[in-house]
C-alpha cells in the first residue's frame, strides 16, 4: 500500500512539540511493516545544513494561491527507511520559527496546495493521504473540489488526525477567495461560527477523522473539549475513530540512553539508584530516600498546573521531594520559582526546556505528575513508564487509555477522575504508600518497565484503517 504523510513539522528535520515526534515514527513503522509510507514537510529554513546537504533536488512548479503562481522547489531524502519530500519556496518557509507569522494562513494554504501538485511529478500515487492539524486541512478540501476526477488522482482516499484540536486555523471569510481560491458554491465547506475554520473543511471532506487516543475521540464530541467543534463532530462521529500514539522505544531505552547517568533494564533496575542519586546531587537537593516526583510540562492550564498550586504544600508534607522543568505562562513560572525558593532543599525548577535534563528527570524520579485538563494523547507518562517512572495521572484522554489505576496490583500507575485538586493529592498518598513497601515498589517498577507502548501496535491499527478505506479486507 501506498502512504503519504502531510504535516508541517517532523522528526529528525523540524519540531516544535508532539506531532513532529508522531510523524517522525508512525511513517518508519508502518514502512517496516511491508508498505511504501513517504512524508512531505516544508522545507524551513530551521532544517539544518548537514540535513539539507543530503537533499535531492527533484523538480520546480508553480503552485496556485488563489490568483497568484508560486515557485514551488521539491526536494527528497531518505530516512529510518522512509522517503521524506520537503516543498521548498523561500518566502513562506525562508524565516526564523516555524509558527506565529501573520501569514500563517496563506503558508499553509500554499503547502497543502503543493502536497496534491506534487503528486503529478514525482512518480508516488498514494492510496491514502494522511494529513494532521489544521497546517494541512485543506489538503483533503482541495482534494475534493479539484483533484478528485483528474487523471492521475483517481481513487485517493483522505484520513485526516486531530492532535490538538485547539488549533483549528480560524480566519476571515474574506481568506476563501484571497487566498484559497475556492469557488462561492463551495464556502459551506469551510464556514464555521462566521468564519473560516480549516479543520471543520477536512471534517467534511476527509473520509476518516482520527484522534491521538481511543478516549479523546469520544471527548470531543463534548462541548468541554471540544473549543466549538463538537456541533460538526457529533454530525460527522461515523468518520472518526482513535487510535493511541506510541513513543520511539529506540530513543527512550534505559538500557542505551546516553543521556542518563547509568543505564539499567528491568531485569536489573540498580542503574536507576545511581540515576536518582545523582539527580539529587545535580539538582542540589537534600540526600535522603524520600521519593522524587518528576514533572516535565509546559506550564498552561490545561496541563493541570492550578491543582498542583492548590495543594503543593500537601505534596510535600507527604515526603515528596519534586524535581521540575517546563517554561509557559508568567503566573505559573514565577509559582514554580517561589517554592523552589521555599523548600531550596526539596524543590528543584528549571525554567525553559533542556533535554538532556528532561531524560535525567524522566530516569531519576520515583513518580511522573500528570495532572492534565485535557490531554490528546501524551507521550510523557508513557516515557516515564519506559524509565521506571511511576506516573501518577488525571483520567483524560490518552492519560485515561494508556495508564490503569495500581489500586488492585495490577495497574501500571495511579489515577484519578475529577479535575479535584484533593483528588491527585489522594493519588499521590497511595503511590506514596505503596513506595514505602520498598520490596513491592521494586517489582512494580519492574513489571510497568515491560509494558510496550511502541509505535508498531498503533501501525497495526492504521493499517487497518486505510485497508478498510481502500477496500483489502
Amino acid at each position: 500500500m501506498n502512504v503519504l504523510f502531510a504535516a508541517s513539522e517532523a522528526l529528525p528535520f523540524v519540531a516544535s512539540g508532539g506531532l513532529a515526534d508522531v510523524i517522525g515514527s508512525l511513517p518508519p513503522a508502518i514502512a517496516r511493516k511491508g508498505h511504501d509510507c513517504r512524508v512531505v514537510v516544508p522545507l524551513y529554513k530551521c532544517i539544518n545544513a548537514e540535513m539539507r546537504a543530503n537533499m535531492t533536488f527533484i523538480t520546480h512548479i508553480t503552485v496556485d494561491v488563489a490568483w497568484r503562481k508560486q515557485y514551488c522547489g521539491i526536494f527528497t531524502t531518505i530516512c529510518n527507511g522512509v522517503t521524506y519530500y520537503f516543498i521548498d519556496n523561500e518566502y513562506y518557509f525562508g524565516r526564523d520559527g516555524i509558527y506565529g507569522f501573520y501569514d500563517d494562513c496563506e503558508r499553509y494554504v500554499f503547502f497543502s496546495r503543493s502536497v496534491l501538485e506534487m503528486i503529478r511529478v514525482i512518480g508516488f500515487k498514494p492510496d491514502i493521504i494522511h494529513t494532521n492539524d489544521w497546517q494541512t486541512a485543506l489538503v483533503p478540501v482541495y482534494y475534493q473540489i479539484f483533484y478528485k476526477y483528474q487523471q492521475g488522482y483517481e481513487n485517493i482516499k483522505n484520513v485526516f488526525t486531530i492532535h490538538n484540536i485547539q488549533y483549528q486555523g480560524k480566519y476571515g471569510k474574506e481568506v476563501i477567495n484571497e487566498l484559497m481560491g475556492i469557488p462561492l458554491y463551495h464556502t459551506n465547506l469551510l464556514e464555521y461560527d462566521a468564519c473560516v475554520n480549516m479543520i471543520k473543511g477536512a471534517i467534511e471532506t476527509a473520509d476518516k477523522v482520527t484522534t491521538v487516543s481511543p478516549s479523546y475521540a469520544w471527548e470531543i464530541l463534548d462541548p468541554w473539549y471540544s473549543h466549538g467543534l463538537d456541533r460538526i463532530l457529533v454530525n460527522k462521529q461515523y468518520k472518526l475513530c482513535g487510535f493511541l500514539n506510541g513513543i520511539d522505544v529506540d530513543v527512550y531505552n534505559p538500557e542505551t540512553d546516553t543521556l542518563i547517568p547509568a543505564n539499567y533494564s528491568s531485569n536489573d533496575t540498580s542503574g536507576k539508584k545511581i540515576c536518582k542519586a545523582k539527580l539529587i546531587e545535580q539538582l542540589g537537593l537534600q540526600e535522603g530516600d524520600e521519593p522524587i516526583i518528576g514533572i516535565v510540562s509546559r506550564f498552561v492550564s490545561h496541563k493541570g498546573i492550578d491543582l498542583i498550586r492548590y495543594v503543593f504544600d500537601d505534596i510535600i508534607n507527604l515526603g515528596y521531594k519534586m524535581a521540575i522543568i517546563g517554561s509557559g505562562e508568567k503566573i505559573y513560572e514565577d509559582f514554580f520559582r517561589e517554592m523552589s525558593y521555599r523548600y531550596p532543599d526539596k524543590v528543584s525548577v528549571t525554567i525553559g526546556f533542556i533535554p538532556e535534563l528532561a531524560r535525567r528527570i524522566y530516569a531519576g524520579s520515583d513518580m511522573f505528575l500528570m495532572p492534565s485538563q485535557s490531554e490528546p494523547c501524551g507521550l510523557a507518562q508513557m516515557v516515564s513508564i519506559r524509565y521506571g517512572t511511576v506516573p501518577i495521572v488525571r483520567e483524560t484522554g490518552g492519560l485515561r487509555d494508556s495508564i490503569r489505576d495500581n489500586g488492585n496490583g495490577d495497574g501500571n500507575g495511579y489515577t484519578f477522575k475529577t479535575y479535584n485538586a484533593h483528588d491527585m493529592l489522594g493519588a499521590c498518598q497511595r503511590a506514596k504508600m505503596m513506595y514505602d513497601y520498598k520490596p513491592e515498589w521494586e517489582k512494580f517498577v519492574k513489571r510497568i518497565m515491560e509494558e510496550d507502548f511502541s509505535w508498531s501496535r498503533s501501525a497495526e491499527l492504521y493499517l487497518g484503517l486505510y485497508n478498510e478505506l481502500v477496500g483489502n479486507y
